[in-house]
């Protein structure tokens, strides 16, 4: 039934500067950009390998609740093939992630790193 997954949506809280991130520091293109009128906000959509993330900026939106961790969509991870070589390109562009750590279960590499509004992302092997 299920196939793969088709997007993903974020909801930020300043257009500009989430769209400087997701596109300029982390390269995501964009498929579309549309200032919705009659909501009063932007829709950005970046190709995500072979889906979409989608990027909201919804004025007055309230903040996610970080720690201690609320129940809903606690992260998202992107599959990369040397999270160390990743995680380096990262640091470049001004954004600092975790120390690199071994997920006890799959035995795959995995650091963490954050948006600009805080929304933990993950970079994994």
């Amino acid at each position: 039934m299920f196939e793969r997954m088709h997007h993903a949506a974020i909801i930020v809280s300043d257009y500009e500067r989430a769209r400087e991130f997701y596109v300029e520091k982390l390269g995501f293109p964009v498929l579309r950009e549309n200032f919705r009128q009659e909501r009063g906000d932007w829709k950005l959509d970046l190709k995500f390998g072979d889906g979409e993330l989608e990027i909201f900026a919804i004025p007055g939106a309230p903040p996610r609740p970080d720690h201690p961790e609320a129940r809903g969509l606690r992260h998202l991870a992107f599959r990369v093939e040397d999270v160390e070589k990743a995680a380096r390109e990262l640091e470049k562009r001004g954004i600092p992630c975790e120390p690199i750590r071994r997920d006890p279960y799959t035995g795959g590499r995995a650091t963490f790193f954050h948006d600009p509004d805080g929304l933990p992302l993950e970079l994994h092997e």
